[in-house]
């Protein structure tokens, strides 16, 4: 069963690693200049074996006895303590090891040079500058990994952290952005390149992609047990032979948020978010298992429920793991998903600026403390309807959307930032639409009625007609859906902003439609529980 690809397979299988697949080949003719070039090879190879430190030899043979003997108990320490650790020491700006180079270390086990391979290229991309051979190599070796896993008719034998299982995805996800990015640039691509890029359209194709996440879902019936769990029974009754392993299970699980990004990344955010579906964004059993995924979901959920205009939801699901992030951040480890959720975190501070500017709403003091620190100054220039900075920090801190049909070789034009200005371009016009409403907000907050030709004044208008336009676009724009559980596509319609008002004639008037806190029930507090401190200390 070829979960992957149908017509292209078959000369897939025949690549080797560190080789460009047969569509590239030059020279078929084992002549002797090939003969002598293959010995050349070889000897280089042994010298390149002989370079591998003795720590990373430990390393790579302890890591294939683990999989030969089945101990997956210890693949965790291998994989996120030593792992990194070498990677620090001897392989901070230089690949690792070809696979090629310490296959006869491994008795040239097909299994575990497939997941060797699988760190090696997310090295050179987390690290280095990926080659053309690079991005075709780490795609063809992802096709072995996941035929490997869901082609065979029963579960395979094979136990993996969830920690690595999120990463395999994640990387799957960011290298298939990356090529999508990649292959735009045609003004700085040679012929070689674009003669490689013409003959396999195949590669990193988003249909193969999504055919991925998806068989991963299927095959794990995730969603099956996740919508057992959330009606209160017992996820094993729908798991089945795959989904009962912990390998597809999580697998599974992590495709489902994979989706969720990928939909995102294509500017399909209703899509998006009815992937999740089946998820219970409260229930953190599954992805706060694994830290990255869980800042990932909510990054996710978020931008997709702002580009949505369901702002304050957005607000909400920020909120929730920039607090989660504040948490964690002293548990500083060596993985590449360190650096990236401290991005993410300061990608969400900008967002929520943004969502708070355009529904103006109470949060927390510390990341209220956090966000002022870092974007005080942009902060009150949106609120001034500065659509400058709206764009800047949209730019800043949405994801890298990507065209995932192949571009038109012919025509000497880099398109990579094309997706993204279309995004910020529909977010950019919607802002327009609204970027008064904090202003004629502030301006209703300070009266119980106000005539609407004071207000016309107030925002310099020409006429009553278009004060009146504004008052109901403020209406408007001010009625969300709003999630409080389930389904994340759900949500009942309500107003988002904290006063509400009406107009009768040309008089408006207005009333607060929440409770404020009294701040001097809150002084009373703290002085009771100061004088108590005191009377504790002189006892």
């Amino acid at each position: 069963m070829n979960i992957i690809m149908d017509m292209y397979y078959d000369d897939i299988n025949e690549v080797k690693d560190g080789e460009i697949p047969t569509a590239y080949s030059q020279d078929d003719e084992f002549d002797e200049d090939f003969q002598e070039e293959l010995k050349k090879q070889y000897k280089q190879q042994q010298q390149q074996e002989a370079k591998i430190p003795v720590d990373v030899k430990k390393f790579i043979l302890n890591f294939h006895k683990i999989l030969v003997e089945h101990t997956y108990h210890d693949l965790g320490q291998i994989y996120e303590v030593s792992y990194n650790k070498l990677t620090e020491q001897y392989y901070k700006n230089q690949p690792w090891p070809e696979a090629l180079v310490i296959a006869p270390l491994v008795n040239n086990d097909v299994l575990f040079l497939v997941l060797y391979k699988e760190l090696y290229y997310r090295h050179i991309y987390a690290k280095l500058n990926p080659t053309i051979n690079d991005r075709f190599n780490s795609y063809l070796n992802y096709c072995d990994l996941f035929n490997y896993i869901l082609a065979p008719e029963k579960p395979v034998d094979l136990e993996l952290p969830n920690q690595w299982l999120w990463d395999i995805i994640d990387e799957f996800i960011y290298q298939f952005q990356s090529f999508c990015q990649y292959r735009s640039k045609v003004k700085s691509k040679n012929e070689v390149e674009l003669k490689s890029l013409r003959e396999r359209p195949d590669i990193w194709n988003v249909h193969n992609v999504l055919n991925v996440l998806y068989s991963l879902i299927q095959k794990s019936n995730i969603n099956e047990q996740l919508l057992v769990n959330k009606n209160g029974g017992d996820m094993m009754e729908a798991a089945g032979e795959f989904g009962s392993k912990q390998l597809y299970k999580m697998l599974g699980y992590f495709s489902i948020i994979g989706l969720l990004r990928v939909h995102c990344l294509l500017g399909d955010y209703s899509l998006a978010l009815k992937t999740m579906e089946n998820v219970e964004l409260h229930n953190r059993n599954f992805f706060i298992r694994v830290s990255a995924c869980h800042v990932t979901t909510y990054y996710y959920v978020g931008f997709a429920y702002m580009m949505m205009r369901r702002y304050s939801d957005a607000i909400k699901i920020f909120i929730s793991v920039l607090q989660y992030i504040n948490r964690i951040k002293n548990y500083k480890t060596l993985s590449y998903q360190y650096e990236a959720t401290a991005k993410k975190s300061e990608q969400m501070y900008a967002l929520l600026a943004i969502c708070i500017t355009l529904c103006p709403t109470g949060i927390d003091e510390a990341t209220h403390s956090n966000m002022i620190e870092k974007y005080s100054e942009q902060l009150s220039k949106m609120q001034k309807g500065d659509l400058k900075v709206f764009e800047e920090l949209f730019t800043y801190a949405c994801p890298k959307f990507i065209n995932p049909a192949v571009p038109n070789y012919d025509i000497m034009e880099n398109t990579q930032m094309k997706p993204t200005l279309h995004q910020c371009k529909i977010f950019i016009e919607e802002i327009n639409n609204q970027y008064l409403i904090p202003t004629i907000r502030s301006y209703l907050k300070l009266y119980k009625t106000l005539d609407i030709q004071k207000l016309e004044e107030f925002l310099d208008y020409e006429s009553i007609e278009k004060c009146k336009n504004q008052l109901i676009l403020f209406k408007h724009k001010t009625c969300q859906r709003k999630w409080e559980s389930g389904d994340l596509m759900s949500g009942e319609y309500t107003q988002t902003t904290d006063i509400d008002f009406y107009l009768k004639q040309d008089m408006i008037h207005i009333k607060d439609s929440k409770n404020v806190n009294r701040v001097s029930e809150l002084f009373i507090r703290q002085i009771n529980k100061l004088e108590d401190m005191i009377i504790n200390v002189k006892k």
